[in-house]
This record gives C-alpha cells, sequence and structure tokens, in this order.
C-alpha cells in the first residue's frame, strides 16, 4: 500500500513535460488559415484513428466503466455495441458527402445542403456550448481524483492541464492536437492493457475466478435487466444499443471535434479505415475497462479495500496502491493524458467552428487565412482559460456528474443537432424552412423530457431516436407545405443526399 510515491510524481511531471515537447515539436511555425485547422495532409490516418479514440474516450469512460462493473453488472458495456450501428451508417451514408463536398466543418455541411448561413451559425452555436460544458466537466472530474490520490491541489491539476493543452493547441494547430492525442491514446491503451494483465496475475484463479464472477454473482447482466422492450421509452439492452448508436453516430456525423478529423483527408479508403481501427480500439478498452472492474470486484474480496475507494475511484485507488512503483505515475499519467486530449481537441474544434462557421459567415469582408489563423488561436486561448475557470468552480462546488448523465446530455444536445443533419441527408425535399422548424422542435421535446418528464420515465438512450423522429415528423411536412406554397420545385445540389454520394 505505497501509494503515489515521489517517483510517480517525478514520471508524471516527466510525462507532462514530454507531451508538452511533442505538441511544440509537430507545430509548424507558418500556418495559413485551413493548415491550422485540417492539418498540412502529412497526418497517417492511423494517428488520426487513436486521436479519435482519445477524443471520445473521456477521463469520464475511464473512471466510470470500471466503477460500473464493479459495483454493479457489465450492462453499460452493451452501449458499445453502438459502434456496430453508428459506424457503417457513417461510412456508408455520410463520408463520401463530406469527402466529395470537401467540407471545412461539420456545420459547412449545413450551409451547402440547405442554402443557409443561419442554419450553419445556429449548428456551430449548439456545438460550441456543448464543448465548453464537456471540456469543463472533463477537467475537473480526474483532477479531483488524481487531487485525491496523490495530495496536490486540486485547482493547480486544472491549471496545469488546461495551460499545457491551451500551449500547443495555440502554436500548433491540428497537426500538433492530432499527433499529442495519438501519444496519449498510446500510453492509455499501453497503461491499461497492462493494468489488467497485472490486476489478473495478482488474482487468486486468475481469469478463472472473474468468469465464475460473471456467471455466479450476475456480473454480466443484470437480473432485472429485460433483453428487449415494445416500449421504445423505457430501458433495455436492446434500446442501450440502438439509442447509444445513434448518440454515437451523432458524434461521428455533427460534433465537429471529430467530423474535424474527417477533413483531413478526403480519400474514403482512408476514411473507412480511421472508422474501423477507431471502432476496434474503442470497443477494445471498454470490455479490458469492465474486465478490470469484474476483477477488481474479485481482488477486494481477496484482499482489504482501500478506505478511500468510492465506486468511480475504485480503479485509480487501485492504480495508486497496488500497482509497482513507477507504473502507478504512468497509469495516473494515462488518466490525465485521457482528459487532455479530449480538452486540447475541444480547443482546437471550438477555434476551427467559431473562425470558420461564425465570424467567417458573419463578416461582410473575406477574412485572409493568416488572420483565420490568428483568431483561431486567439478563440482557443479564450475558450481555455474560461474552461479553466468553469472547471475550478465545479471543482469547488457538490455538483457530481458521471457517465450516464453525460450521455443523456450529450443525447440531447448532439441528438437535435443529428436530426438536421438526417433530415438534409436523406430528404431530398426538405428545405432550410422545415429544417429550422424541425430543430426548434426537436429542441422543445428534448428539453422538456430532459428537466420536466417525471425521472425515469423516459430513458437517456431513446433521447437521440426521439429528436430524429421529431426533426423527421417535423421537418418533412413543413418542407413541403413550404415547397407548395412557394410553387417551389429546386433539387438539392449534388452529393448534398445520401442519393447522390456514390456517383
Amino acid at each position: 500500500m505505497q501509494g503515489f510515491t515521489t517517483i510517480d510524481l517525478a514520471i508524471l511531471v516527466i510525462y507532462l513535460a514530454a507531451v508538452l515537447f511533442a505538441g511544440l515539436h509537430f507545430a509548424k511555425k507558418e500556418m495559413k488559415g485551413k493548415e491550422y485547422f485540417k492539418g498540412d495532409g502529412t497526418i497517417p490516418w492511423w494517428v488520426t484513428s487513436v486521436s479519435i479514440f482519445a477524443t471520445l474516450l473521456s477521463p469520464i469512460s475511464f473512471l466510470s466503466l470500471a466503477g460500473n462493473s464493479y459495483a454493479g453488472t457489465w450492462i453499460m458495456w452493451f452501449a458499445q455495441l453502438g459502434m456496430l450501428l453508428a459506424i457503417p451508417l457513417t461510412i456508408q451514408f455520410f463520408l463520401p458527402i463530406y469527402s466529395k463536398l470537401e467540407i471545412d466543418t461539420a456545420y459547412h455541411y449545413l450551409e451547402i445542403r440547405f442554402k443557409s448561413k443561419g442554419l450553419r451559425v445556429l449548428g456551430a452555436v449548439m456545438f460550441i456550448i456543448y464543448q465548453v460544458g464537456r471540456m469543463s466537466i472533463i477537467m475537473y472530474l480526474p483532477c479531483m481524483v488524481l487531487g485525491s490520490l496523490t495530495g496536490i491541489s486540486i485547482n493547480f491539476l486544472i491549471i496545469i492541464m488546461g495551460v499545457i493543452a491551451i500551449i500547443y493547441s495555440y502554436t500548433g494547430g491540428l497537426k500538433s492536437v492530432l499527433w499529442t492525442d495519438f501519444i496519449q491514446g498510446s500510453v492509455l491503451l499501453l497503461g491499461v492493457s497492462f493494468a489488467l494483465i497485472y490486476l489478473l496475475v495478482h488474482i487468486d484463479g486468475g481469469i478463472g475466478a472473474v468468469f465464475q464472477a460473471f456467471t455466479e454473482e450476475h456480473k454480466f447482466l443484470a437480473q432485472d435487466q429485460p433483453l428487449f422492450q415494445a416500449n421504445l421509452l423505457k430501458d433495455s439492452v436492446f434500446l442501450m444499443i440502438v439509442g447509444a448508436g445513434f448518440n454515437t453516430m451523432g458524434s461521428y456525423v455533427s460534433s465537429q471535434d471529430i467530423v474535424q478529423r474527417f477533413t483531413t483527408t478526403t480519400d474514403t479508403k482512408k476514411l473507412n479505415k480511421m472508422m474501423l481501427a477507431n471502432g476496434a480500439l474503442s470497443i477494445f478498452i471498454a470490455t479490458v475497462f469492465y474486465l478490470i472492474g469484474t476483477g477488481l470486484y474479485v481482488f477486494y474480496q481477496q484482499n482489504d479495500l482501500p478506505s478511500a475507494a468510492a465506486q468511480d475511484q475504485i480503479f485509480a485507488s487501485y492504480i495508486a496502491f497496488e500497482l509497482p512503483v513507477g507504473v502507478t505515475g504512468i497509469l495516473l499519467a494515462a488518466i490525465y493524458a485521457a482528459s487532455q486530449s479530449t480538452l486540447s481537441t475541444g480547443l482546437n474544434a471550438v477555434a476551427s467552428s467559431w473562425t470558420l462557421d461564425i465570424q467567417s459567415r458573419l463578416s461582410k469582408k473575406e477574412i485572409s487565412f493568416e488572420r483565420q489563423t490568428k483568431i483561431g488561436q486567439y478563440v482557443s486561448l479564450i475558450v481555455g482559460i474560461f474552461s479553466i475557470g468553469v472547471s475550478i468552480v465545479l471543482a469547488n462546488g457538490n455538483i457530481k456528474s458521471a457517465y450516464e448523465w453525460f450521455n443523456g446530455f450529450m443525447g440531447l444536445v448532439l441528438g437535435i443537432l443529428i436530426g438536421t443533419f438526417i433530415l438534409g441527408a436523406f430528404v431530398p425535399k426538405a428545405n432550410t424552412f422545415g429544417a429550422v422548424l424541425a430543430f426548434i422542435a426537436s429542441s422543445a421535446v428534448m428539453v422538456g423530457i430532459k428537466y420536466f418528464a417525471p425521472e425515469g420515465s423516459v430513458s437517456i438512450w431513446s433521447y437521440s431516436i426521439i429528436s430524429i423522429v421529431v426533426s423527421l415528423v417535423v421537418g418533412i411536412p413543413a418542407s413541403l407545405a413550404w415547397r407548395k406554397a412557394k410553387r417551389d420545385d429546386s433539387l438539392p445540389d449534388y452529393y448534398t443526399t445520401v442519393y447522390h454520394n456514390h456517383n
């Protein structure tokens, strides 16, 4: 029970310095506009794939997934299988469109499809609000855990994390972010895999004891959890897989931090490889986390439980008190890495969305590439400082956040956006009037469900499904009525719908 030692602290400091050095190393001194937001075309697809994985795997997942299977069952693991729905749909329908149109941002698609600057700006504003909230939560949660384990001030940890991410996001643009994400994601994969192997070696009975816990103590599927319910508003394994699939698809299709990765190349073969590798990595690491959680359950039945170990901190406590000196520092660095990669990605995505979607569209004159770069840098700096401030407020308040709550939040914000993207891609007759009305209706319905419906009456996994259905039910008739009233027979531009994207 050695806890966090001076050697571990030294490793954590060296790791953070190495990440900062790597980010600055990949920065180019002279970047012109689009290069800051899209890279310079030299980034391999496998780097981008690990970057998507590192971006989507937030520390909320890192800390919560093992805690879920430790305390209960693997039921939340089934949400990862949503990838099997999200990835094929994205590859089949949206990546060919994004590749053909050579979009700058996710919301650029909305402008091209609906010929509406307003919709592009609206989409960008929604994303920026969502992302700033996400970045703040993602900084405060791991810093709170690390602070309690290491004795280092939580506020100090938040500031260091934010400052390092701001420096390489500001100086290096997307290229720096992608390469540092690759390093952080690799540390995460190797560190967590090592933790699982080490844990299994130190359990009496090894992997056999873990599988026994599955079968005899219902650690895989909860006894009261139905596989399917006809009422799609109620929790079931089927709803979790489908709902998580549409949530994830919402990230792939309408969230700028992920779509930005797709803008690094127009080669659809590379894009498809990127998606498939990301899906494989995500399901693999989730399985490892859940195995760790069940392994910890067995381990702590055989050994004394640390007094400080709350459910969400059980894995972090194991890292601090059971792993060899030095390895503890690397694994705690991996938790920090999960936060930092998500944070730096968020900063660059917000900077690109603000610059290209909002400022460039609302400006009366053309903004030069050099000026775009400068605006992007200032935005990443300002948003980074603001997120640090919000994170410190969260860390010093009584706010508890968890994986499920975050998925509900994601389903609310990105679910509303994905409805508009699906309307545009799948309904050629859809127009601006229908899309705006669908957006308003979907927002109203989702806010009503989230904040005014009786607790537990609607599963969080149905949020994005409801939002998509509302968008189509309102958007299609509204578009048709407008067309009829205006005698408008115009067709959308080529490659903006799924019906043209394979030509």
